[in-house]
């Protein structure tokens, strides 16, 4: 097994993480300031530059690949349990699996930012709701969207490494979620919802603020979640304009809201 070994947080979701998992990495790990992705055997990125950022290791004796899995518990939410598919899960009664394999770059509910959209979506009544992912990654926020009783679940990504991932997670977990490669258009009846999740970077919200009003009702719901706290009051301005912030939740570093569409 080889290691590409490159400058990073996993945390942070950095871009090439993407990248990493649709040349075949087969895990993921947080070495101090380094990211270690694990591999069958070296392979030759598309992207030069991401090339350049890291270094090839050959592995020890040691198999990471199976720690990795081996240390990568469900999340376990009220209604939810996300689960990798290496393992058997224990569920209680009235909840439900979500077959998440850890192979799925970032995304697998670990992350405070994924959780607490996954939290959100579990509070609301989104029988006969309409919900929209934007940025939607792995699918996770879609499908769970579907499974938790949307009337439907739809995701969007500008990044197209993303969506065959995000649809082999629908499949997986046998949903009716879809997705599609693409950015916000409002304009499109696909991309309006009633329920609308976005796990992004603080800059895009304010950027898309606009956007989230035009594609949500009077009485509608924005999840935005993935905002620093360190930049959470621009993004609660940006929003001041077309919503009414009804939460606004912390966890360690990460900021969270809830908005109503005026």
């Amino acid at each position: 097994m080889k290691a590409f070994v490159l400058p990073g947080v996993l945390e942070d979701d950095p871009p090439e993480v993407a990248a990493l998992w649709a040349h075949g990495c087969r895990g993921l790990a947080q070495r101090g300031t380094e990211v270690v992705a694990w591999f069958d055997d070296v392979v030759a990125f598309d992207d030069p530059a991401l090339e350049a950022r890291g270094r090839w290791e050959a592995e020890g004796d040691v198999d990471w690949l199976a720690k990795y899995y081996a240390d990568l518990a469900p999340v376990r939410l009220e209604g939810l349990v996300v689960a990798p598919t290496h393992a058997p899960v224990e569920l209680h009664a009235g909840q439900r699996a979500l077959w998440l394999d850890p192979g799925m770059a970032f995304g697998t509910g670990h992350h405070p930012t994924t959780r607490s959209v996954l939290e959100a979506l579990e509070a609301h009544d989104l029988a006969g709701r309409r919900v929209l992912d934007v940025g939607a990654g792995t699918g996770i926020l879609a499908v769970a969207a579907d499974l938790l009783g949307a009337a439907t679940a739809h995701g969007v990504d500008v990044d197209p490494a993303t969506v065959p991932v995000a649809r082999a997670t629908a499949e997986r977990n046998r949903s009716r979620a879809t997705f599609e490669v693409g950015e916000l258009d409002p304009a499109r009846p696909a991309h309006r919802a009633d329920v609308l999740c976005a796990n992004l970077f603080a800059e895009a919200h304010v950027a898309l603020a606009p956007a989230y009003a035009r594609a949500l009702p009077s009485g509608g719901t924005l999840l935005a979640a993935g905002v620093l706290t360190t930049k959470a009051d621009a993004v609660a301005t940006a929003l001041e304009e077309a919503f009414d912030v009804t939460a606004r939740t912390v966890e360690g570093e990460w900021t969270a809201f809830v908005a109503v569409r005026r």
